[in-house]
């Protein structure tokens, strides 16, 4: 038994200090007995302000001392003890109360906390084995946040079994004195006689054996009360046994009737079980015909159904076709209207151009015909002009110069003589002749000024008849030219027109042979669509609900994440691989594939992780 004994409280006592208290033996204390159950040994791991506490050893088997400054854990190593040993303060614990044991120190938090005591059992105070004997008794409480757990010589035992070893040593929860803690000693003193009379029998342990003798005082009574049950129950079991044997006799009579109305049913049974199995045989044979009749049906049926698949396949290709067909008659239609009005407006543009071509052909006959008089009067007029009017011209004009100079010389001889008959009246000295002289000078000057300036005067007027003359044949030249020109350049653009309406005619059929083959593929593409979605209502019915909404999902993620189809994102493997003879081969691959067929192909990891993590936050 260890016995610790607290200092008084003292500053020095309870200054905080992390070391870890110290305890010292006594070996030379007066009551120090060899041989007695004693602690040899404490190991403290994690529990309270203990982290890793080596081996507390040698303790003496009399008395230990305990000594530390105030906080340095000697109420924790006695916890500790009291923890280990199941006194009532430690007896039952709650997760609140086994997270407070653990230590909360710097570092990593405590997962579990253990106590272990070493005893001396050199008395063998500890019976643990009847068979074997043991000096050391080794005793392990190890607590967690979800577990309290007993060793016991290092082996798991149960709370119970612990608790029996201590009380059979002396550690008795109606006897909580084998431990005297601070303050304990004080109160015993000041006890009254009645309190300590008390405790002494708790101390002595008399206070167990009367305990026991009140629970064995009450089985007694009631083991009483039982004898008494027990005695009315055979008085009632005799009065019952008369009953029963006029009861066995009447049973016995029962039991011979019955046996020949058992025998006599199980004849009637034996015959109604035959008759049945007669029965039996012929519905099974019936069975067997019906459900021969049956597969017959079945098959007849299935050939219906194919039949009515192919039927209805046909009919929506004729549907299909039919739709084509309409909507190429109503394309038809629309283009015989459209022809019908293009060739009517071509008619009408038909009418004027041939009514234009020949208001042009008679206004081009007209000018050609006003051209070739123009010419002719022209080329009349120039050989008039050089035949008659220019040797006309001519002569008139040296007859004109001729008599002009007649005249001139006619004047100047009458002038000479009118001088000379009256010059010497006419003028009284030589001065007043010569200014006379010299003004019919200057008049005549003047006057074949004016007769050159009226010569020059028409030549220029036959030189501006020359120049209008040609100017009107360069006119003429020019306009001739520009209607070649013209004429030609008509020419080249009715034939580009032809050729325009012949490609335009072409464009047209080939516009109307792609809008058919348009129209065709529309179809084909919508009979696709149909089958595709068939397909998919059809896969979706045979796969499993959970598959079906994870790939959908799947499809979802990947638009919204705008993964690249065909590039990161592959879809499942059936959509990976086709089979070179599906009705061969298409049940080997389900069987064998199985489930597979339904994972989805990525190109990299980091894809996958993406979609992983989209579909664990979706929680699908």
């Amino acid at each position: 038994l260890l016995h610790f004994l607290s200092l008084s409280p003292s500053p020095s006592h309870h200054q905080s200090n992390t070391n870890a208290p110290s305890n010292t033996p006594n070996p030379n204390s007066s009551t120090a007995i060899r041989g007695r159950m004693h602690i040899k040994q404490i190991t403290i791991s994690n529990f309270r302000s203990y982290r890793q506490q080596p081996e507390i050893h040698p303790f003496s088997p009399g008395t230990n001392v305990v000594v530390g400054r105030n906080g340095s854990g000697k109420s924790n190593l006695f916890d500790a003890v009291q923890f280990a040993l199941l006194s009532p303060k430690f007896w039952s614990l709650r997760s609140e109360d086994r997270q407070s044991l653990l230590h909360e120190g710097s570092g990593s938090a405590a997962v579990n906390a253990f106590v272990e005591i070493i005893f001396d059992n050199a008395d063998n105070r500890f019976s643990i084995d009847s068979s074997s004997t043991s000096d050391e008794v080794v005793l392990r409480r190890t607590v967690g946040h979800k577990k309290d757990e007993f060793f016991l010589q290092r082996r798991r035992a149960t709370k119970p079994e612990v608790m029996s070893l201590l009380e059979g040593a002396g550690f008795s929860r109606s006897n909580p004195y084998f431990i005297v803690q601070q303050g304990k000693v004080n109160a015993l003193c000041v006890m009254s006689d009645g309190d300590r009379l008390r405790l002494l029998k708790e101390v002595a342990g008399t206070t167990v054996y009367d305990e026991k003798k009140e629970e064995s005082l009450k089985k007694m009574e009631e083991n009483r009360s039982n004898v008494n049950k027990i005695r009315d129950s055979l008085v009632y079991m005799e009065e019952r046994l008369e009953e029963l044997r006029g009861e066995k006799e009447e049973l016995s009579q029962y039991l011979a009737l019955d046996k020949n109305r058992r025998s006599m049913a199980f004849m009637l049974y034996d015959k109604e079980l035959r008759k049945a199995r007669e029965t039996l045989d012929e519905i099974e044979h019936a069975r067997a015909d019906d459900v021969e009749a049956r597969a017959i049906l079945f098959e007849d049926v299935r050939k219906a159904a194919n039949a009515i698949t192919t039927v209805e396949v046909m009919q929506k290709t004729k549907t299909s076709a039919l739709r084509r067909n309409m909507v190429l008659v109503n394309g038809s239609e629309k283009d015989k209207r459209a022809a019908m009005t293009l060739q009517t407006k071509l008619s009408l543009q038909n009418t004027e151009l041939q009514e234009s071509i020949q208001q042009n052909e008679a206004t081009l006959a007209a000018n050609a015909q006003e051209l070739s008089h123009l010419q002719t009067e022209i080329q009349s007029v120039q050989s008039q002009l050089q035949t008659a009017l220019q040797p006309q011209y001519e002569d008139a004009k040296d007859t004109l110069r001729r008599m002009t100079n007649e005249r001139d010389e006619a004047r100047k001889k009458m002038d000479g003589l009118y001088e000379k008959q009256g010059r010497a009246r006419h003028f009284r000295s030589s001065t007043d002749r010569d200014q006379y002289l010299t003004t019919q000078i200057e008049e005549v000057t003047q006057a074949m000024a004016e007769k050159d300036a009226f010569r020059n005067e028409q030549q220029d007027a036959l030189a501006n008849l020359r120049r209008t003359h040609q100017t009107a044949a360069d006119s003429l030249k020019t306009k001739t030219s520009e209607i070649t020109k013209k004429t030609i350049t008509m020419e080249r653009l009715q034939t580009h027109l032809e050729q325009t309406k012949t490609q335009r005619h072409d464009m047209a059929e080939s516009r109307k042979s792609q809008w058919a083959e348009y129209d065709e593929l529309s179809a084909q593409i919508s009979e696709a669509r149909d089958m595709a979605r068939g397909a998919q209502s059809a896969l979706r019915k045979v796969t499993p609900r959970a598959t079906n909404m994870g790939l959908e999902a799947l499809r979802r993620i990947v638009q919204e994440e705008g993964f690249t189809h065909d590039r990161e994102y592959f879809g499942p493997v059936m959509e990976n691989f086709q089979l070179v003879d599906g009705s061969k081969f298409r049940t080997a691959v389900e069987v064998a594939a199985q489930n597979a067929l339904f994972h989805v192909i990525v190109d990299t990891d980091s894809t996958a992780a993406k979609l992983m993590k989209r579909l664990e936050r979706e929680k699908l």
